[in-house]
């Protein structure tokens, strides 16, 4: 049987977690009911569209929708830094979005207590088959005096509001779909995965706002993860991703700035290996090093023990590659630091 490239697996690999026309149909349907009661709640408001389904980078599951309301200067008066905390907006919101869809979703519950910055919605009945539920988070927020970007809430202290700029983060993204012929959300599914199976160091936004730095042109997704794997380790050099709408504040890590930009090397210098081993005509040595970066999407190999042998044999004898590198391993799990 012929052994599949690189490309042709990260090919698979990407329509394996790509979600489903069905999952992204009905959250859309379901992200137009809390719009509409969102309007409802706050008439002359702006809705927007943010995250996953919005960016066009969503994988199955689906779990999440995202939006928010820019309210008008009418609902936002009195509200913002030195004026009121968002507490009464939200509440207002959550009123509305159950009596619009309470009746249809029995299970609905609409949650503001303990929430940062978003009402966050559960629906009690899930849009992927199999999963526990499906939710949305939505978002009260208020113009800026300046005209660019928005106050939203941070309920961490009762009367803050933090700056945010969704309207051109989304700008940002669409542009770079075009602008790499799709190559940026495919890469950005295949990233969210990596991410997801590799402790998490980084959150959805920073993996875009990285890539938005470096996959700026069409490009094949094996030039694109180690474009931005290295790109991004050396970006994180000098602190925390800014901004890409220069508004908000610094992206935080989920972790150790040290731990995250380890875990971003080791991807990068594996993927080199995978091309390396390709590139000599070893197709088994080059998947399972690729499996090593996107584990359960890129098959490990599916080899006799001694062939496994043969096949790890060369990352063994390098495994002093790299910081924080260990190529000799089985599991994704042993290496990341």
């Amino acid at each position: 049987m012929k052994q599949e490239s690189l490309g042709q697996l990260l090919e698979d690999a990407r329509h394996a977690i790509e979600v489903t026309d069905g999952e992204l149909d009905e959250a859309r349907r379901r992200r137009r009911l809390l719009a509409r009661a969102m309007r409802h709640a706050f008439p002359g408001s702006t809705i927007y569209f943010n995250g996953s389904v919005a960016h066009g980078d969503a994988n199955t599951p689906l779990t999440d929708v995202d939006l928010g309301a820019k309210l008008s200067a009418r609902d936002a008066e009195g509200y913002g830094p030195g004026g009121k905390g968002a507490l009464p907006l939200m509440e207002r919101a959550r009123e509305a979005i159950r009596a619009e869809l309470g009746e249809e979703f029995p299970n609905l519950t609409v949650q503001v207590e303990g929430r940062r910055r978003a009402v966050l919605v559960r629906f009690g009945d899930p849009v992927t088959p199999g999963q526990s539920d499906f939710t949305a988070d939505v978002m009260t927020a208020i113009p800026h005096p300046s005209g660019v970007g928005l106050y939203i809430p941070n309920m961490e202290i009762s009367d803050r509001w933090d700056r945010a700029d969704p309207f051109t983060h989304t700008k940002l993204v669409l542009r770079a779909l075009d602008d790499t012929n799709r190559v940026f959300a495919r890469t950005v599914r295949l990233l969210k995965h990596w991410n997801k199976t590799h402790s998490k160091p980084l959150c959805s936004w920073n993996i875009k706002a990285l890539a938005l730095e470096c996959i700026q042109q069409p490009m094949p997704l094996i030039e694109a993860l180690e474009t931005f794997f290295t790109h991004a380790d050396e970006a994180l050099k000098d602190g925390p991703t800014d901004d890409p709408a220069h508004v908000a504040g610094p992206i935080p890590l989920n972790m150790l700035r040290g731990d995250a930009r380890r875990r971003l090397r080791t991807a990068r210098d594996y993927l080199k290996l995978a091309q390396e081993h390709e590139a000599e005509g070893r197709p088994l040595s080059a998947q399972w090093a690729l499996s090593r970066v996107l584990p359960e999407i890129v098959p490990d190999v599916d080899a006799t023990d001694e062939e496994q042998e043969r096949i790890r044999a060369p990352f063994s004898a390098t495994a002093a590659i790299g910081p924080g590198l260990v190529y000799g391993v089985t599991s994704t799990r042993a290496w990341a630091p």
